[in-house]
């Protein structure tokens, strides 16, 4: 199921403004939306579960992304849903 975009934005800005456990509750909802998944991968990287954050990446086809600034990364993903 392909996640509402609103819902994928407000995970991303929960996330931004550190509701790490919101966020997450938001992304596992779509686990089969790419988008959402790379949320998923990012909050994994923060939390330093490195092991979860690249299955997530995987998943959503962002590996290249493993080695981005979190906030920066968040930031391009909302930028993403926006345009």
């Amino acid at each position: 199921m392909n996640a509402p975009r609103f819902e994928l934005l407000c995970a991303v800005d929960l996330a931004i403004a550190g509701a790490w456990d919101d966020a997450h509750h938001i992304v596992q909802t779509y686990e089969n939306d790419a988008t959402a998944a790379w949320i998923h991968a990012v909050i994994h990287k923060v939390e330093g579960d490195s092991s979860n954050a690249r299955y997530w990446y995987r998943h959503a086809n962002r590996m290249n992304h493993l080695p981005d600034d979190p906030t920066a990364e968040l930031t391009t993903i909302r930028a993403g849903l926006i345009s």
